[in-house]
């Protein structure tokens, strides 16, 4: 569990403050994302907060998300901050829910999820693993990204098949303790 303080006390504000940070300081720093650097400096990102953790609230400003993307060209991607869901099980409930609803409404091939927690653990990793801190973030997130853009920067990078291999090797340098350590920077 996380060890950082009740998220009932924080406003959205902070909680897209912290993640703004955490997109900065690691994913961008340590290039966890090859493509996130360009939407941070075009401003392209938005930082939507849920507090709630009533999952049928989650799942339908989810959905109200994708509208916005569809009808706003200029936001590349979101990064939907559900604070309130600290459990790790419970959040991966609501990830496979999100996934179901996201194809149900018709955005297979439209957007896609990639999904961060303060406690992501990968299937038979140990939880102090490195590597998990790839998809390690200050609060339960969901990140919708624009498929035809993803699709459009692979091609364009010289190794897109490397990157998890380039963040795994990133995370396993830096070690668990300096991991933890600039994870719980972003909250500062």
């Amino acid at each position: 569990m996380t060890d950082s303080p009740s998220t009932a006390q924080l406003s959205d504000e902070h909680y897209q403050q912290h993640t703004k940070q955490w997109v900065t300081n690691f994913v961008v720093e340590y290039n966890i994302c090859p493509f996130a650097k360009r939407e941070v400096e075009r401003g392209s990102i938005r930082y939507a907060v849920n507090g709630s953790d009533d999952v049928e609230n989650l799942l339908q400003q989810l959905i109200t998300e994708c509208q916005l993307l569809d009808e706003q060209a200029d936001i590349e991607t979101t990064m939907f901050i559900v604070p309130a869901l600290q459990d790790f099980h419970d959040y991966l409930d609501m990830l496979n829910w999100a996934e179901q609803l996201v194809s149900k409404q018709g955005y297979d091939g439209v957007y896609q999820l990639a999904s961060f927690h303060p406690d992501y653990c990968f299937a038979g990793e140990p939880a102090n693993e490195p590597s998990n801190y790839t998809n390690r973030s200050p609060y339960a997130t969901l990140h919708l990204i624009r498929e035809k853009t993803i699709s459009r920067l692979t091609k364009l990078h010289p190794d897109p098949e490397g990157i998890p291999d380039r963040n795994i090797q990133v995370t396993e340098d830096l070690g668990s303790a300096a991991l933890k350590q600039l994870l719980a920077s972003c909250k500062n």
